[in-house]
């Protein structure tokens, strides 16, 4: 093994904590023997245990933010359906399924810079609903917080909040200018305050460097994030991104591998965008991740729940349900 790798490894196993220049040398090192020890180190502080959560777009489109990833950026014109509100009969369906499949959490997510108190109002309803008819623990992405959205949707029974950093703070400024890397933070921070866990993580594939992916990451372990999707780049025709060409199969692999030796205990989980690989997909399951958002994303279509559970199981991952 290479002896970088290795020295890491035993480090990161031991107790300790990479720092910046590690990562960085580990990026260059040989890939295949950092996919492995990422393994190991997945195996040692997580367990066989693979955590499944699914998403329901319940706002669509008409969101007054520039991001230059998203399809559902108003001042883009990509020809996605918008809507204020997703019908109840959807969200139910829809929720029953993932529950069928074992799924964990569901989320609703919404587009739009914040929530109006009439969407929070529907949002919380349907918060409702689905706790009524599920047992999935809930989860809510609906943009920056105030004191005010954040308590309804405690009171609503959502104890998991999602606000995704999307890049590094150094490299943010190239994929937003509508808000700040800052205000995502404080709605990070505001949603731990007010008694949710965190889910929070970004794309890689915009043009960033392996050195944007790495600070990113540890801007996530800075602020004690226990569950990071990686979101790999779906280049939606009608955004400026549209014309990027997709990241290699070995540098996703190494950017999720990066990913859990600088945060060795959290849920790394493979979101929007994993379906451009393919069956090569599952690969990084044997590269640290040990967490999918399964079923379809907001503008994109996933794989299906039932293949995704047959070749997660098959690797050795069990899927039992974890604590709220």
């Amino acid at each position: 093994m290479d002896t970088t790798v290795q020295q890491a490894r035993d480090a990161i196993l031991a107790g300790g904590r990479i720092d910046r220049p590690t990562a960085l040398r580990l990026s260059d090192g040989n890939r295949q023997d950092l996919w492995r020890a990422a393994d190991e180190i997945r195996r040692h502080f997580c367990g066989d245990r693979f955590d499944l959560c699914s998403i329901i777009n319940a706002r669509s489109g008409n969101c007054t933010e520039n991001c230059r990833f998203c399809a559902q950026s108003a001042r883009h014109r990509t020809g996605i359906d918008s809507y204020e509100a997703v019908a109840e009969a959807e969200v139910l369906i829809q929720a029953k399924d993932n529950d069928d499949h074992g799924v964990h959490r569901i989320s609703l997510v919404t587009s739009g810079r914040s929530l109006s108190p009439d969407t929070l109002a529907e949002l919380t309803r349907l918060f409702g609903q689905i706790a009524e008819s599920s047992s999935m623990l809930l989860c809510a992405s609906a943009g920056f917080l105030t004191e005010e959205i954040a308590a309804g949707l405690y009171a609503a029974g959502v104890r998991r909040y999602h606000c995704n950093l999307e890049a590094s703070r150094n490299y943010f400024p190239q994929v937003c200018t509508t808000h700040t890397w800052a205000e995502k933070v404080e709605t990070l921070r505001l949603a731990r305050r007010t008694g949710m866990s965190l889910c929070s993580g970004g794309i890689i594939g915009m043009g960033e460097a392996m050195e944007d992916r790495i600070d990113m990451a540890f801007e996530l372990r800075e602020l004690e994030v226990k569950s990071i999707p990686v979101n790999i780049l779906t280049a939606i025709p009608g955004t400026p991104l549209a014309e990027l060409v997709p990241l290699a199969l070995d540098e996703v692999l190494t950017t999720v591998a990066l990913f859990r030796c600088i945060n060795p205990d959290a849920v790394i989980r493979m979101a929007g965008g994993r379906q451009q690989l393919g069956r090569e997909q599952y690969r990084c399951f044997a590269a640290g991740a040990n967490g999918a958002i399964v079923g379809n994303y907001l503008t994109t279509t996933g794989s299906s729940i039932a293949e995704d559970l047959t070749r997660i199981s098959a690797l050795g991952f069990t899927f039992e349900r974890p604590a709220p």
